[in-house]
C-alpha cells in the first residue's frame, strides 16, 4: 500500500512538536487527520484545554486536514490519575507521563483512530521507530525467537539527546509500535521550530508544555490533600536530629531537593536530598548527598514489557530517571513480567514504583516498574 492510501491520525496537542509531525507526513503523502486527545482534570483545578484544543484546531486549518476530538477522559481518570493518588497513597513514586502513553495516547487513542479506520498513529514524541538491527549466527539465534522477528521495528532514542523521550515509551507493546510513528524523532528540536516557523504554523514560537502529561504544572501537596488527609512532620538529618519541617512524608520522593523547609541556619549548609522516609512516623530524612545501592542488591522489576528477549547474563544499560546518565548492568533472571538485574557500577538508591528503563545503546528493550 502506497503512503497516498495509508491515513494517519496524528494526535494535535496545540503544541509545535505534533504540529510539525503532521506536517511531514502531509508532506509523505499520507492522508492526514488531526485529533486533539481530551482528558480528565479534576473541577478543583483550572485547566486550558480550550486554549489547547483551539491552537490544535488552528493547526489543523493551516494544514488543511480534518479535525477530531478523541473523549479519553475516563482512561485518563481511571488510569492515571487514580493510578498517581494510590501510588503516592502507598508510599511509592510513581511516573504519570509513563502511563499516559500507556493508556491515553497509546491507549484510548490509538483505539479511537483504528475504530475510525487509521492505520497508524503519530505523536511529537522525539524517539525514532526503526527496522531492526541485522542479526547473525548465534547471537541471532540468542536474541530473538524466530526468523519473523528479525523483521519487527524497534524503538531508538530521538537524536536530540537532550529531548529523548524513550524513557516514557518504555511500555508499548511491539502491536502499538508497529501501528505508529514518530515524524520528529530524527531531527533536533532547534530544527523542528525553525521548520514550522517556514511552513508558517501558527504555534511556532509557543512554549513546550511541562509538568505532569497533559495536566501541567501541578503543586503536588496541594492536588494530593483533595484525596490524601496530609500532616505536616518533621525533617530529619542522618543523625535522627530534626532539623526542618515538610508538607506530608506520602508526596517525597527519594533524590527531591526541594518542597521542605530547613529551620537551622546554617550559611554554608548544601543542597539537601531526600534520602528516606517513614510514611509511619510522617518523617523525611535529608543529606547533601544522594544514597547509593550497594552493587551486591539487585534491581528487582515487574510489569515489565520487553520487545527484545533477554536472558540471565545479557549486559544492558538502565535509567531510573529521565535524562539520566545510563548504567550499565547484568540481567541475573528473566521471569513473567519479571526482571532482576544487578548494577556494575555505582547508582543512587531507586525508589519503588519509579520506572526502569533498559537499553542496548540507543535501541529501547523495554522496562518495567521497580519493586
Amino acid at each position: 500500500m502506497s503512503n497516498a492510501q495509508k491515513i494517519v491520525f496524528v494526535g494535535l496537542s496545540g503544541g509545535v512538536d505534533s504540529s510539525v509531525a503532521a506536517k511531514r507526513l502531509i508532506d509523505d503523502n499520507y492522508q492526514v487527520v488531526g485529533v486533539f486527545i481530551k482528558v480528565w482534570h479534576p473541577d478543583f483545578m483550572v485547566c486550558n484545554w480550550e486554549q489547547e484544543r483551539l491552537d490544535a484546531m488552528r493547526v489543523a486549518a493551516h494544514l488543511d486536514i480534518p479535525f477530531l476530538t478523541c473523549d479519553a477522559e475516563a482512561a485518563y481518570r481511571d488510569d492515571v490519575a487514580h493510578y498517581f493518588i494510590e501510588e503516592y497513597r502507598a508510599g511509592r513514586t510513581p511516573n504519570p507521563d509513563v502511563m499516559c502513553n500507556q493508556h491515553v495516547k497509546f491507549g484510548r487513542f490509538l483505539d479511537f483512530a483504528i475504530e475510525k479506520g487509521a492505520d497508524y498513529i503519530a505523536t511529537g514524541h522525539y524517539a525514532q521507530k526503526q527496522p531492526p538491527t541485522p542479526v547473525r549466527g548465534l547471537a541471532a539465534h540468542k536474541l530473538v525467537s524466530s526468523r519473523q522477528d528479525l523483521e519487527l521495528a524497534e524503538l531508538h532514542r530521538g537524536v536530540d539527546t537532550n529531548k529523548d523521550q524513550t524513557y516514557f515509551l518504555w511500555t508499548l507493546s511491539q502491536a502499538q509500535l508497529d501501528r505508529t510513528l514518530f515524524p520528529v524523532g530524527d531531527t533536533p528540536k532547534d530544527h523542528i521550530r525553525q521548520e514550522a516557523e517556514a511552513a508558517g504554523i501558527p504555534v511556532a514560537a509557543k512554549k513546550d508544555s511541562q509538568g505532569i502529561c497533559f495536566l501541567g504544572h501541578v503543586d503536588i501537596p496541594e492536588f494530593l490533600s483533595h484525596y490524601i488527609d496530609l500532616k505536616p512532620g518533621a525533617v530529619l538529618n542522618t543523625n535522627g536530629e530534626v532539623v526542618g519541617k515538610h508538607q506530608g512524608a506520602l508526596v517525597y520522593t527519594l533524590g527531591q531537593r526541594h518542597g521542605f523547609t530547613l529551620t537551622n541556619h546554617d550559611t554554608n549548609r548544601q543542597a539537601q536530598f531526600v534520602v528516606a522516609r517513614d510514611v509511619k512516623a510522617n518523617t523525611i530524612t535529608v543529606a547533601p548527598e544522594m544514597l547509593t545501592l550497594n552493587q551486591t542488591v539487585n534491581i528487582k522489576l515487574h510489569n515489565t514489557v520487553l520487545r527484545t528477549s533477554l536472558c540471565a547474563a545479557d549486559t544492558v544499560e538502565l535509567q531510573i530517571r529521565y535524562r539520566q546518565t545510563p548504567i550499565k548492568a547484568t540481567v541475573v533472571s528473566v521471569g513473567d513480567q519479571t526482571i532482576s538485574l544487578q548494577p556494575t557500577q555505582s547508582m543512587e538508591l531507586p525508589a519503588a514504583g519509579q520506572s526502569c528503563v533498559l537499553y542496548r545503546g540507543s535501541l529501547c528493550l523495554g522496562g518495567g516498574i521497580i519493586s
